[in-house]
Order: C-alpha cells, then sequence, then structure tokens
C-alpha cells in the first residue's frame, strides 16, 4: 500500500522538486498578459501569462517590479526572466517573475510612451535643463564597447578634426540584460571623477530589440544627474531612445558625435590666422589715420604763424611767466604765515595748552570746582592734568580769606 502523506507534505515535495530542477530556476518565458493586479498597498504585481493553448500564473515583487521602465498592461506580449515554484499554501504552480521586457513593436512602443510620458512630466526633457556643451575639451568621457564600431569610428573622427583630444574609456555592455546597470553607473562615475568636460554615450546601429536597452530609466536618470554634460549617439539616425529626449545633447551617430563635440582644428587656425590679418590692417590704418593728423597739424597755419614770431616777443612772453610765478609763491608765503600766526594764538587759548603749563581742573561729580566753597572735607573729586587724572579726596578745605 502506498505511503500516506499529508497535503502540506506533499505540496512541499513537489515545491522542492520544482526549485531543485536547474532549467526551472532561471527561464525565459514568452506570452501575454492577462488577469494584471497591481497590488498598490505592497506593491506586488498578480497577473496569468498565456499563449494560444495555456496559462500560468504569476507573480512579480515589489522589489523587482519598481525596477521596470513600464506599466505592464492586460493584452501586452513581454518576455519574462522568471524561476518556477509552488505556492504551498494554495498549491498554486506558478512563475516568479525577475525582469519583463516588451515583446513585438506594439507592446515595446506602449513601454517605450510609457517610461518617455512618467519622465516629461517630471521634467527630465525641460530645455532649461540642457548643459552646454564645452567648446575646447580638454577630456571627453566614452561610454561604449571597447571593441565595438561606435569607438572606432568617434576615434576617426576624432583623428581628422582634434588629434590633441584625450578621452577616457568607459567600456560596457551596450546590449544585454547586464548593460543598463553598467552603463547608468559608467555616467555616474565619470562623472563624479571629475576628469571628463563632456560624455558620449555612444553606440552602434541595431535592431529595436538592440538599441532597447538605452530606454532603460536607470540610464536616463543617471544622464540627468550628471552635471557633466551628456551626449547620446545611439544607432543611426532614425532610431530614438529615451536617452535621446534626456541627454544635453542627441547625435544621430557616433561619427555626427565626434563632429558636434570635437571643435575642427584645420577651421579654428583659419580663424586665427584671419583675425591676426584683420588685427594688423587694423594697426596699419590707425598709424596711417595717426601719421595723417600729424601732417595736417605741421601744415596749419596756426603753427607756422607761431614758428615765425620774434624773438623779442617770446624773450617778452618768458619775462612776464616768471614775474607770474614770483608772484605766485610770495602770495603762498605770505598765506602760510598768517595760517602758522592763528595756529599759535589758537594754541595758546586752548585750555590743554594751559594744563601743559602745570594747572590742572577740578571736578565734583562732573562739575568744575571754582571756588572751595563748593567742596567739602571728605569730598571725592576728579583733578584734570595735562597727562592724565586723578582721583583725590579733600582733607582741608582753604579758604580765599585764610590765604
Amino acid at each position: 500500500m502506498a505511503n500516506v502523506i499529508t497535503v502540506t507534505a506533499l505540496n512541499r515535495y513537489v515545491k522542492t522538486l520544482l526549485e531543485r530542477d536547474s532549467v526551472l530556476t532561471d527561464v525565459a518565458l514568452r506570452g501575454e498578459i492577462s488577469n494584471f493586479t497591481n497590488h498598490y498597498k505592497t506593491g506586488h504585481f498578480y497577473f496569468s501569462l498565456k499563449d494560444e493553448q495555456c496559462s500560468v500564473k504569476a507573480v512579480m515583487f515589489r522589489r523587482d517590479a519598481q525596477n521596470l521602465a513600464f506599466m505592464p498592461q492586460n493584452g501586452m506580449r513581454v518576455i519574462v526572466r522568471c524561476r518556477i515554484s509552488l505556492f504551498e499554501r494554495d498549491g498554486a504552480f506558478q512563475v516568479y517573475v525577475e525582469d519583463m521586457f516588451p515583446d513585438g513593436i506594439g507592446a515595446m512602443q506602449m513601454a517605450f510612451e510609457q517610461l518617455k510620458e512618467k519622465l516629461d512630466k517630471e521634467g527630465l526633457f525641460a530645455p532649461e535643463h540642457k548643459k552646454p556643451l564645452p567648446a575646447m575639451p580638454k577630456c571627453v568621457g566614452l561610454v561604449t564597447s571597447k571593441t565595438g564600431a561606435a569607438l572606432q569610428d568617434i576615434l576617426n573622427v576624432t583623428q581628422r578634426r582634434y588629434p590633441i583630444a584625450r578621452f577616457l574609456l568607459y567600456s560596457v555592455t551596450v546590449q544585454g540584460n547586464e548593460a543598463a546597470p553598467e552603463i547608468a553607473n559608467a555616467i555616474t562615475r565619470l562623472d563624479k571623477g571629475g576628469r571628463v568636460d563632456v560624455i558620449i554615450v555612444a553606440r552602434g546601429g541595431g535592431s529595436r530589440e538592440d538599441l532597447w536597452v538605452f530606454n532603460n530609466e536607470s540610464i536616463a536618470r543617471a544622464a540627468f544627474a550628471s552635471s557633466t554634460p551628456v551626449v547620446s549617439a545611439v544607432g543611426h539616425e532614425i532610431d530614438f531612445s529615451i536617452l535621446d529626449f534626456v541627454a544635453d545633447l542627441r547625435a544621430p551617430t557616433p561619427s555626427a558625435a565626434a563632429e558636434l563635440v570635437m571643435p575642427d582644428m584645420e577651421a579654428e587656425l583659419r580663424e586665427i590666422r584671419r583675425s591676426y590679418s584683420n588685427i594688423c590692417k587694423e594697426i596699419q590704418n590707425r598709424l596711417q589715420l595717426c601719421y595723417n593728423r600729424v601732417r595736417d597739424i605741421e601744415a596749419a597755419p596756426q603753427l607756422a604763424a607761431a614758428r615765425s614770431l620774434p624773438l623779442g616777443l617770446l624773450r617778452e612772453l618768458s619775462e612776464k611767466a616768471d614775474a607770474a610765478r614770483t608772484a605766485m609763491h610770495g602770495k603762498m608765503d605770505a598765506a602760510k604765515g598768517r595760517v602758522a600766526h592763528a595756529a599759535m594764538l589758537c594754541g595758546s587759548l586752548s585750555p590743554y595748552s594751559v594744563l601743559a603749563r602745570g594747572y590742572s581742573i577740578a571736578r565734583k561729580a562732573g562739575s568744575v570746582l571754582k571756588s572751595s566753597a563748593d567742596a567739602s572735607e571728605g569730598d571725592r573729586v576728579e583733578v584734570q592734568l595735562a597727562a592724565g587724572r586723578l582721583g583725590c579726596r579733600v582733607e582741608t578745605i582753604i579758604t580765599e580769606e585764610e590765604l
């Protein structure tokens, strides 16, 4: 007879079998979403995945759901990365979703529009947040694959336009599940490092699925948070990503990004030569104007008349100038004497001059004592001298009659 077991034991045994199966611990599953429920209190997503014949229950816990760049909807075709297990309490076979991607153009476009609308409402696309690119970058940060064609395109254009440029490459994966966190981290690291003047995020062309990683919300937020200008150079001119809208500048291709970021050294040298030539011409013109003006002054009739003045008249003018100077000096000396006399008179009338001769001023409670009758024995008085003051006490009073 078969062993008798409990329902709990059965469910636990089946769950153990499922979770020990290495094939079922990491499955990519394609299906259409139905019965979708967003449990707002917990943040978990509950739904079913179905195809033409079957369906399976699915759950996506909050820690994974909050990282999605779009909101799942009924009827949306998706591909999920999940593990297979059993909800032990109900004996319900279900999939536990860890990541989700739109499947097909319609679903991808819906997810794209959802994230675009969300970030636009938050102001991540606002023009006032766009930072200008440096005219002459000393060092350019590159976020791309070290083996990709995008890197070579950028280097080739730079060698032609601005061969003295320096690069700091942060090599990343540009597609797949690991790409988004790598790219977001690269932007943040280059920005915080402070060694680059501008950051180019680049990838060559590919299918929409290949370029989908650049629609990731974490990359968009890293670019927006960067204080260093960010240039998006993903795919071809017809390809648009969320990063294109957040970046400070969108370049249609990696080569175009190099054209936009790097100045044309030959053009700059031509401009310098043209400016130098214009400066030389301007200096020459100004010198010619000065020369013409001096020549006109030399030819003026007033200067010719001055040169023809008789020597006697010139001598008379010189003597009168000397006399005027002498008279002016005499008046200045007389004025100085009057000022000195007035200063001496003021000094003699100053009370401080009297004190300097040995006299003093006695005060009682702030009032000047003019007579011995104004004070009494034992009073505290203050005596002001030419240098300093004395605090005294009246011991004896001698009246004017007793002197």
